[in-house]
């Protein structure tokens, strides 16, 4: 064959028969993945709103279906349908599955023309698209599927509250998200848990897209001293087999190191999965790490989207699912109203020339007899009685005993009701009303047949991000400061209580002459206020605040503050002990008193706040808490102490300077300040404790303390010698100590870092002007206290 003929054959094999088209394969390709990703979304991936179903979902659901089959929930699977630890389901030889009942709620009428039908993908078979769909199923049973460029995620509902949604939307077409959410709460997982924060789920509703965080159930159970948490719920969609596996690599790589055994005990009555917890484990703490690090809390990523009307995919609220529900069910109840009618009138019509006939019995028949064949008989009927076909044809179709036999009553009867039935059918197509009635009763229907118990619960709050605080054990402890700057925090019952004038134990190693100054209880996960010598604030979480020994020294609380050089901490205030009041009463060593609102506190800054401005080389050196309806009390080194009331130092802004609180002799300055309540001292003995430099102390009544006016000298509270040394600490014991059930403990520590703890009780009550019981003995003839406080 010559090299031009094989050119033209081939040419004619490409373009001549016009089976093969020359064309960019960029055009192609373009072409081609639009015909695929329509298909893919409109043919697989997405549901319909109309009936919640995908494609193949509803090719099940109609090829499943008969007229007969009543049970419950969509399938009722028999067989290994695979697990919650992620097994798959057993081959199809080994599994069988019938419709449930809410199954056939959603076929129900298919055969009256309530639907559309359309040929299958091979032509062969025609099937519904919808189904008619009584059930709100896109709803009540979400869906979650990828097509291409687009996916959707809709989480399950409870039935009545979605039937609930539906009918108050019926009566009342402008609802906002708000009066809808009245009804429906937020999803219902069929694996129970809980979800967090309305505000999330009313953003889900109103935009069609969000982020609803869910929980599982757990609770911490205690036996013989030991803890451990069960878990009963899981989130929806979370593979238990993988939960357990990461609990497990947790404890194995040490990121959580409290917990002793882990077992699943799930069963066919439900999950149940045992943490079992080491003695010294805070249960708390462990859930919460649980929590962050494990799939014990996710969250579902809600994406409402679906095909409206069939073929275009949209994002839909809340308010948009119910109106195609209620659009649906609006032309499927008129398409079955229209069906009705029209078979209602066709047997009408029957019935009618039945009747008929029955007034010429004799002569139809007769003329039937005499007829030559039937279309000759139903010629004759059509002509002499003015039958129309279809009711000729009907009387033909008897035998003529039947037709002999005829009950006029039975006939009449059955006209009337059909007559009747005409009337209403036609009253509903002719009224909305009537037609949305109708749904409301459908839904009322599904409501009181297939209401269950909603098994997610709902926790109105949000739960955010984990915090440090979540993953710290909350637990008392004693945070200690020295005079050198060095910071710590200890077990409350690291010192335990001695008998008066006893030698105590080693609290602290300090450096060369350093003591401690400030020691505070408080709580781990309560907010610290470190308040400086020169009038400046700062705040730090008390668990940041490291943790050491009882004879250790240490951090350096510069590594945690932003301190200046010469800047100290002069005292330490717990946010969680001042809820309940309402200022902060400041005073410096040389006098200086100020009362600002606790509310210019809340939020302090990393650098730190101006708290007091200071004059001079004045320092700022206790801070206290009050209801401004208090007593303040000075107490100086030389044995004063003034009392005045609170409301004689006006309320001043966050900067202010403050006022005199009591004059002070040369060289003498302020080493105690201490707010007494009114109200508690009328029902009960409250006392000045004093401390003395060289271990001595007393209790005396503060009744003895006569209210003055502020800024004197005050009176004598102590009688101050060279024997006792000037006072060191003054504090107001607010109960009566010498009841046994009370209790209270004072905590006295030497320069030298030496340290009791001992019964407030055994501190002896004396009058005003006396020296003391000797509280402490020194190890060492030169030391001296340092620093006092309460416990």
């Amino acid at each position: 064959m010559s090299r031009k003929k094989q050119e033209e054959r081939e040419e004619d094999a490409f373009v001549g028969i016009g089976r093969v088209e020359p064309r960019s394969i960029t055009d192609e390709m373009k072409t081609s993945y639009l015909d695929y990703a329509m298909s893919v979304i409109v043919s697989r991936a997405l549901p319909d709103i109309r009936d919640g179903l995908k494609p193949v979902h509803r090719r099940i659901l109609y090829a499943m279906w008969d007229n007969f089959s009543m049970r419950h929930q969509l399938v009722d699977g028999q067989g290994n349908f695979g697990s919650m630890d992620g097994d798959s389901a057993a081959a199809m030889r080994y599994t069988e599955c019938k419709l449930m009942p809410i199954a056939e709620e959603l076929l129900m009428d298919i055969e009256k023309d309530t639907v559309d039908f359309y040929p299958n993908y091979d032509g062969s078979q025609k099937e519904p698209r919808p189904l008619p769909g009584k059930v709100p199923n896109f709803l009540i049973n979400g869906t979650l599927g990828i097509a291409v460029g687009m996916a959707t995620n809709v989480p399950p509902h409870n039935l009545t509250e979605v039937c609930d949604a539906i009918a108050y939307l019926i009566d009342h077409s402008d609802a906002s998200i708000d009066d809808l959410m009245e009804c429906v709460k937020g999803p219902d997982f069929p694996t129970g848990g809980l979800i967090y924060n309305t505000e999330d789920i009313k953003q889900a509703y109103a935009t069609g897209r969000g982020g609803i965080v869910m929980r599982a159930r757990a609770e911490i159970e205690e036996d013989k001293g030991k803890h451990r948490i069960v878990v009963f719920e899981i989130p929806y969609q979370v593979n238990k087999a993988t939960l357990i596996e990461k609990i497990a690599e947790l404890v194995r790589d040490k990121k959580i190191e409290t917990i002793s055994g882990l077992r699943d005990e799930s069963n066919k009555d439900g999950v149940r999965i045992v943490i079992e917890l080491k003695k010294d484990a805070y249960p708390q703490k462990v859930l919460n790490q649980l929590y962050k690090l494990t799939s014990l809390q996710t969250k579902f990523h809600v994406n409402m989207l679906a095909l409206v009307d069939g073929i275009q995919p949209r994002v839909l609220t809340l308010k948009m699912v119910l109106e195609e529900h209620i659009k649906h069910r609006k032309i499927v109840i008129r398409r079955r109203t229209e069906y009705e009618l029209a078979k209602a009138k066709d047997r009408a019509h029957i019935l009618e020339g039945l009747v008929k006939a029955l007034d010429h019995i004799d002569v139809i028949i007769k003329l039937i007899r005499a007829s030559m064949d039937r279309n000759d008989a139903r010629e004759r009927l059509m002509e002499k009685f003015s039958f129309s076909e279809r009711q000729a044809n009907a009387i033909l179709d008897m035998r003529l005993h039947q037709l002999a036999n005829l009950e006029r009553k039975k006939i009449e009867d059955e006209l009337k009701e059909l007559r009747a039935l005409i009337a209403e059918l036609e009253a509903i197509l002719a009224s909305e009303k009537k037609l949305m009635a109708i749904i409301k009763a459908d839904l009322a229907m599904l409501s009181e047949k297939y209401a269950d118990a909603r098994r997610t619960e709902i926790v109105p709050h949000a739960i955010g991000e984990f915090s440090q605080e979540d993953l710290i054990a909350k637990e008392e402890v004693v945070i200690m400061l020295t005079r050198d700057g060095y910071i710590k925090r200890v077990p409350p019952d690291t010192f335990k209580s001695q008998g008066r004038g006893g030698k105590g134990v080693i609290g602290l190693t300090t450096k060369e002459e350093d003591t401690v100054e400030e020691i505070l209880t408080a709580n781990t996960h309560s907010q610290l206020l470190f308040f400086t010598t020169k009038g400046r604030v700062f705040q730090l979480p008390a668990y940041e605040v490291p943790v050491s020994s009882r004879t250790a020294k240490g951090q350096a609380v510069v590594n945690f503050l932003s301190l200046h050089p010469n800047e100290k901490v002069s005292a330490i205030v717990s946010m969680a002990d001042v809820k309940k009041e309402k200022y902060f009463v400041m005073v410096t060593l040389q006098g200086v008193i100020k009362r600002v609102e606790i509310s210019a506190f809340q939020n302090v800054r990393s650098s730190g706040l101006i708290a007091l401005t200071l004059k001079g080389e004045d320092r700022l050196a206790w801070v206290r808490s009050s209801s401004g309806k208090d007593d303040m009390m000075l107490v100086s080194s030389h044995g004063q102490a003034i009392r005045f009331q609170e409301t004689d130092i006006r309320a001043m802004g966050r900067t202010a300077a403050g006022v005199r609180g009591m004059r002070l002799k040369e060289s003498d300055i302020i080493v105690g300040m201490e707010i007494i309540r009114r109200e508690e001292e009328k029902s009960q003995p409250h006392y000045l404790l004093v401390v003395t430099e060289y271990g001595s102390g007393k209790r005396t009544n503060t009744k003895e303390y006569k209210v003055q006016k502020r800024g004197g000298s005050g009176i004598k509270t102590a009688n101050v010698t060279k024997k006792t040394g000037t006072i060191v600490s003054a504090r107001v014991v607010p109960k009566d100590f010498s009841d046994e059930s009370v209790k209270g403990d004072l905590v006295m520590m030497s320069s030298k870092g030496q340290v009791i703890r001992l019964p407030l009780k055994s501190v002896n009550v004396l009058k005003r002007a006396t020296q003391g019981v000797r509280l402490m003995r020194f190890k060492e003839t030169d030391d001296t206290i340092a620093s006092v406080t309460l416990v």
